[in-house]
């Protein structure tokens, strides 16, 4: 039996329900001391003077670092950026400039945490202010274009759009807006950095172990190898933990300075600003159409905010460039620069947001052509990917449709709003295509046969809490030939073989085949050792004739001439050890590759009081091969709801005064609770992928919260006739 896509639980469960698993501020350092990052009170200006002397007077102080006496970096890395995306522009106190309200301005150091935050609750700090932007408005005025989205254009076209429109019979022109929206892990980031000579160990939370451990070499002016990451657990990241912040070398910075390791674990207020957020967005969408719903001419025009220090663009309109067939097409992309934080990867950054717009305008234009919504869709359904003219490398899109609608009754959808209820609750049907690129890079790994039997496989890769220990030793146990609880893989250190970033859902396309290539090389050098050794009862065969199972080699021909891996290492004398790389070839020369999903929502709206209500989810996707169908359902389900919480809840509301965040706290900072939540059905579509990666495998961490947004917003409007194109769709905008 293949121990691959079974549901087994999490190989790390019982460390962490029993508080065993450390997560970065748990760990104990001998002489750990404590931090407090002291962040700006004003958007735009300098710091002229930070007075301590009030803050001298706490017992514990140890340091108060400041642009005035911080260690000097090396003038070239003095502001980091060394990698963006991964290294960012930093205010790592090098100079006294202040680009956004809640930067860090100073980091305050005691031997408790409480008389740290005593003594930074005591600095008194002077600013010389300057004019800010913080009106989305005002930004606008002056725009600019990104080098690139990703990896692509800022700007496409394909076809002539104004021929298109003007052939059309219906014709659609509307805006659509996202808020800024904050990542917000029950985790926060958190350091703990330790100096011994010119060598640094970093405890990080963060979804890129090598990362880490180049960047802040890097800022520090010394090799790679003289940095360790640790990171074995990462209490939730969303894409905030993929890049290096300014608290990461302020904390070993600090270290440096008072020569003893220092913590510092940012508050929740501290998630605000300094480590990254979605930015709010303005999409234009222009569609055009024959009477029978084929498309002529699609537009997707987006504005986002980026910051005074950085560009990072939103990439809203990549996912319109692959979805519908339309050949008259164009993209464009613009950025409005204010005295905010610098934007970042946020769950499915661009398609969350970006399949909003073109999902809702999808359904607008569907009941303008007075057409059912899912017929609309399935008339311009794409063989192949209309943006790069490449075949798809799986699409089961089209089986995704015809099981969510089966699944969820859609056939008994009445088309007209406000034609559906239950007592006093207007009942609304909505739903949207989802989809999430599949990406892949290179990977490595370490794998040891012990003469007890047992394997340890090691990446220097990260578990967000996906299930990355898990599915990955269940890889590995297939590859080698043993049983489950006869494999440990081991992660979370930099010193380990070379792993890529936990983002755009490519851990277990990118880590799974190096852990399978050095399973496989482990095995076949195991199976060489014994063919070689006359004790072996398989001497004298050939690699052909045998076969593995349940941690023993035998002979294909003659199942009874078998024996224990176990065996064959102890009489080796010592353990069996390879590293094994795996990459991409030019396999996305050739293909376009994609996971697809539809997902149908139900929603309910009291017609008196306007409260939204959300009973029934049905998503529906093509994933490739899941590794594991429990921990595979669970990604699918939590995209779901961070999809619910999209488009009802999360919203970061900036003062306009000063530019803070006026609800930087989960108190008003909404998210989705249990009791937001009610009936969410999964389901997996079988599908074959053999282009993608060796395992077949698209990832999952993102495609959940796709087309969920837009879904739930076109329910809301069949159910009340209201079109609220603004997220959130709260109350107050259908009363």
């Amino acid at each position: 039996m293949k121990i691959v896509g079974a549901p087994i639980n999490r190989t790390d469960g019982w460390a962490k329900v029993s508080g065993t698993a450390r997560y970065t501020a748990e760990h104990q350092v001998e002489g750990l001391t404590h931090a407090v990052l002291v962040t700006s009170t004003i958007p735009s200006g300098r710091v002229l003077r930070i007075d301590d002397c009030a803050a001298r007077e706490v017992p514990g102080l140890l340091l108060v670092m400041t642009p005035q006496n911080a260690m000097r970096l090396p003038k070239e890395n003095k502001d980091g950026k060394l990698q963006p995306p991964i290294g960012r522009r930093l205010t790592l106190l090098q100079e006294d400039d202040v680009y956004y309200n809640n930067q860090p301005i100073a980091v305050v150091v005691a031997d408790t945490i409480e008389h740290a935050r005593e003594a930074a609750a005591r600095l008194r700090i002077e600013y010389e202010r300057k004019d800010a932007v913080l009106d989305f408005e005002r930004a606008k005025e002056s725009l600019h274009a990104p080098e690139k989205v990703l990896t692509e254009d800022a700007d496409t076209q394909r076809g002539d759009l104004a021929d298109g429109l003007l052939a059309a019979s219906v014709r659609f022109d509307a805006s659509y807006t996202t808020p800024i929206e904050h990542h917000n892990p029950l985790e926060t980031h958190a350091t703990i950095a330790e100096w011994n000579g010119d060598r640094l160990t970093i405890h990080e939370s963060t979804q890129y172990m090598k990362g880490v451990q180049r960047i802040v070499a890097a800022i520090f002016g010394i090799a790679p190898e003289n940095v360790t990451a640790i990171c074995p657990y990462t209490g939730g990241g969303f894409g905030s933990k993929g890049s290096v912040w300014s608290h990461a070398p302020l904390t070993a910075m600090a270290a440096k300075m008072l020569g003893r390791p220092v913590k510092l674990s940012l508050d929740r207020n501290n998630m605000f600003g300094p480590v990254g957020q979605r930015p709010n967005t303005e999409q234009r969408f222009r569609l055009g159409a024959l009477d029978d719903g084929q498309l002529l001419a699609s537009s997707h025009d987006t504005v986002a905010y980026t910051s005074m220090i950085e560009d990072w663009i939103e990439p809203c309109g990549i996912v319109t460039r692959m979805m519908y067939e339309s050949p008259h097409q164009q993209t464009t992309h613009r950025l409005a620069s204010m005295n905010l934080g610098t934007p970042t990867f946020m769950r499915a950054p661009g398609e969350a947001t970006g399949s909003f717009a073109l999902e809702s305008a999808m359904d607008e234009l569907a009941y303008q052509l007075n057409m059912d919504p899912l017929a609309l869709r399935l008339k311009n359904y794409t063989e192949k990917d209309p943006g790069k003219d490449l075949p798809w490398s799986s699409k089961s899109l089209r089986q995704c449709y015809e099981i969510g609608a089966e699944r969820f009754g859609w056939k008994d959808r009445t088309p007209q709003p406000r034609s559906m209820k239950q007592g006093n609750k207007l009942v609304g049907w909505g739903m949207a295509t989802a989809t999430y690129p599949t990406n892949r890079s290179a990977g490595e790994c370490s794998a040891t046969l012990n003469p007890d039997g047992t394997a340890l496989l090691r990446s220097a890769t990260q578990d967000l809490g996906t299930g990355t220990y898990t599915v990955m030793t269940q890889i590995a146990a297939d590859a080698i030939g043993l049983k489950v609880e006869q494999v440990r893989f081991e992660l979370g250190n930099s010193q380990m073989p070379e792993s890529p970033v936990s983002g755009g859902s490519t851990t277990v396309a990118s880590v799974g085949p190096a852990v399978q290539a050095a399973g496989h090389a482990l095995r076949l050098k195991l199976v060489g050792i014994a063919l070689a050794d006359q004790a072996s009862p398989l001497f004298g065969s050939s690699v052909d004739k045998i076969g593995v199972e349940n941690g023993e080699l035998y002979l294909l021909d003659t199942p009874s001439r078998r024996e224990s891996m176990a065996t064959i290492v102890a009489r080796h004398g010592q353990p069996v050890e390879v590293t094994a790389k795996a990459e991409p070839g030019d396999e996305k020369k050739k293909y376009s590759m994609h996971s697809f999903g539809a997902v149908f929502v139900e929603v309910t709206v009291d017609e008196d009081l306007g409260e939204i209500r959300v009973p029934r989810v049905v998503g529906v996707y093509g994933v490739g091969k899941l590794m594991n169908e429990k921990t595979g359902h669970s990604q699918l389900m939590g995209g779901i709801v961070w999809g619910i919480g999209l488009a009802l809840f999360e919203e970061t509301l900036i003062d306009g005064r000063n530019g803070r965040a006026v609800n930087g706290n989960l108190a008003e900072y909404h998210v989705p609770t249990n009791a937001d939540i009610q009936s969410i059905e999964v389901q997996i579509v079988d599908e074959s992928d053999p282009h993608v990666n060796p395992l077949g495998a698209k990832g999952i961490g993102e495609i959940g919260i796709t087309g969920v947004g837009a879904a739930i917003a076109n329910a809301v409007y069949h159910a009340t006739g209201r079109r609220v194109r603004d997220l959130p769709v709260t109350l107050d905008k259908l009363l």
